[in-house]
C-alpha cells in the first residue's frame, strides 16, 4: 500500500470512524483468505461495496481476466476519488453513491447481475431498515449461484444475512487487527 493511501485512510477514519469501521487497512491474510472464495474464471461481473483506498480492489483486479468489470461503490466522496486518481485499469467503475443502489449502478453499466459482491462496509453501524435493503438489493443484483462475501469484526450481521439470504456459512481470520468474521452467501431460489 503507496503512503497516500494509508493517510488517505487514517485521515478518512479520524472523520468518520463508524464509517469505515477500523483504524487499518485489511490484512494481507484477510484479503488473501477473502480472494479463495472467488472462481476468476466466472468473475466476469464483481461489486466491491466500500472499497476505501483499493486495498483489496488492486488485489481483485490482479486476478480478474481482462474482459471483467469491478464495480466499486463508495458513499465518501474523497475515498472515490482517490479510487479514481490512484487505480488506472479501465475494467474498474467506481460509483459515488450508496450500497443500497447496487441494483442502479449496476444497470447503469448496462449488466444485469453480478456474479460477486464484497462488502467490509461496517452493518453493525447501518440502521436495521437500511440494512435489510441493501442486503435485499444485493441478494436481487446477484446471477443465480452468485456470491456474496461479507467481512465483518463482529457476528450483529448474520441474522440479517440470514433473513435474506438463508444459510450462511461462516469462517474467521484471526491474523487481521482486528480479527475477522468472513460471512459466505449464495443465492439460491427466489425471494
Amino acid at each position: 500500500m503507496q503512503l497516500n493511501d494509508n493517510l488517505m485512510f487514517a485521515r478518512t477514519f479520524l472523520r468518520s470512524p463508524k464509517m469505515l469501521g477500523s483504524a487499518i487497512p485489511s490484512s494481507r491474510y484477510l484479503i488473501s483468505h477473502l480472494l479463495r472464495h472467488f472462481d476468476w474464471q466466472k468473475a466476469k461481473t464483481v461489486v466491491e461495496y466500500g472499497p476505501g483506498v483499493g486495498t483489496i480492489t488492486r488485489q481483485m483486479l490482479r486476478n480478474m481476466s481482462s474482459d471483467a468489470k469491478l464495480l466499486a461503490i463508495e458513499s465518501n466522496q474523497e475515498l472515490a476519488e482517490h479510487l479514481k486518481e490512484n487505480i488506472d485499469d479501465p475494467r474498474l467503475h467506481t460509483r459515488l453513491t450508496s450500497a443500497a443502489n447496487v441494483r442502479k449502478a449496476l444497470n447503469g453499466m448496462r449488466i444485469d447481475a453480478a456474479d460477486y459482491v464484497i462488502s467490509g462496509i461496517p452493518f453493525s453501524t447501518i440502521p436495521r431498515k437500511e440494512r435489510l435493503t441493501i442486503l435485499r438489493n444485493t441478494w436481487k443484483s446477484l446471477r443465480p449461484g452468485g456470491v456474496f462475501l461479507v467481512y465483518q469484526f463482529s457476528g450483529a450481521v448474520l441474522p440479517s444475512l440470514e433473513e435474506v439470504f438463508g444459510p450462511v456459512h461462516q469462517e474467521f481470520e484471526l491474523r487481521n487487527v482486528l480479527p475477522a468474521r468472513i460471512f459466505r452467501c449464495e443465492k439460491n431460489g427466489a425471494k
